[in-house]
């Protein structure tokens, strides 16, 4: 039998933390270091019906499919690495029955691959279209699907979190409590027989979130859609918002710790790591998403015409190392 040949690859572009490269996942995973990846967070192609301008499998061949992926992450990662993905559900073809996908892949990355459930997150998008529209808008028998599952899986029991990275900012009520706790609180037992006290009322400095994340996916302001309007170019169709890889990195990792995205698109998961300090790689098969991702790594300060030069260059090949400054004299 006849090895094939590698599926090509190529530097997009860099920054000072991260590198963004056009190509396979599978083929560019092979180049990482085993145990060198604190933590990867993506969101896939979702198992739709309906094929998309951005690649998706059909449901049927989507959990191998997504398998192999994963099993190639689980070798990079450090023993106390984390491997976060975001996955809408769906439903089974012409009828209004939900498909099982979405939770048979935590079955298989456990079972067959010797991942663990760390926990398992719930993004709300209140701005999300009502879908389907069959079920939801014609025949009126279904809610609107607004909710997809983050599952977070670690190498190990013990993967590196810690929660009072990512507090939220406490109720009003709570504020309240804070400043006169005899005034607001009387302590008294819970219906399960348990006596908190007053053991909450110390300021901890935000409140501790739950695993049911709300952030709506309007972006309608940003560097990275500026650029796109600037060059005529349509937006990735499924960019997921900053915020929720921004969440993830904070809580798993460490300044300087290495985070990837193998499915990056337009490449949110590498702006939240630069902003916070951690080093970065993006994968992505589609050259052009990947060269309009450079937009989000620009300064007020860029014009339109720099915007057009990056990104030809990117597709050309010739923008590997991206510095504003450089890019900036070759426009002159």
């Amino acid at each position: 039998m006849v090895d094939s040949p590698p599926l090509p690859f190529r530097l997009a572009y860099s920054t000072g933390l991260g590198e963004s490269w056009i190509g396979n996942a599978l083929t560019l995973l092979d180049r990482v270091e085993d145990g060198s990846v604190d933590l990867v967070v993506t969101s896939p192609p979702f198992a739709l019906q309906r094929q998309k301008e951005y690649g998706n499998q059909d449901q049927d061949s989507y959990i191998a499919w997504l398998t192999a992926f994963a099993a190639k992450v689980f070798d990079k990662l450090t023993d106390t690495g984390s491997f976060v993905l975001d996955l809408g559900g769906a439903y089974k073809k012409g009828e209004p029955s939900r498909s099982l996908y979405n939770f048979r892949i935590p079955i298989a990355f456990c079972d067959e691959l010797g991942f663990h459930l760390a926990q398992e997150f719930f993004w709300h998008n209140p701005s999300k279209l009502p879908s389907p529209i069959e079920w939801v808008n014609k025949r009126k028998i279904r809610a609107k699907d607004s909710v997809n599952t983050i599952w977070w899986f670690s190498k190990t029991a013990w993967p590196k979190a810690d929660i009072s990275k990512v507090l939220v900012p406490y109720s009003d009520r709570m504020r309240k409590l804070l400043r006169d706790p005899e005034k607001y609180y009387a302590p008294r037992k819970r219906p399960s027989g348990h006596d908190i006290g007053r053991s909450f009322s110390k300021d901890n400095g935000g409140a501790i979130p739950s695993n049911l994340i709300t952030v709506s996916n309007s972006e309608s302001n940003s560097w990275y859609l500026r650029g796109c309007k600037a060059l005529a170019i349509k937006p990735h169709p499924a960019r997921f918002p900053v915020k929720i890889p921004q969440f993830f990195i904070e809580f798993l990792t460490d300044p300087n710790d290495l985070v990837i995205d193998i499915f990056a698109g337009s490449n949110t998961t590498g702006e939240a790591a630069e902003t916070l300090g951690r080093r970065w790689r993006a994968f992505d098969l589609d050259e052009q998403y990947a060269a309009a991702s450079a937009f989000r790594f620009f300064s007020d300060e860029a014009s339109d015409e720099l915007l057009r030069i990056t990104y030809r260059m990117i597709l050309s090949g010739q923008a590997g190392v991206f510095q504003s400054q450089a890019l900036a004299e070759a426009a002159e």
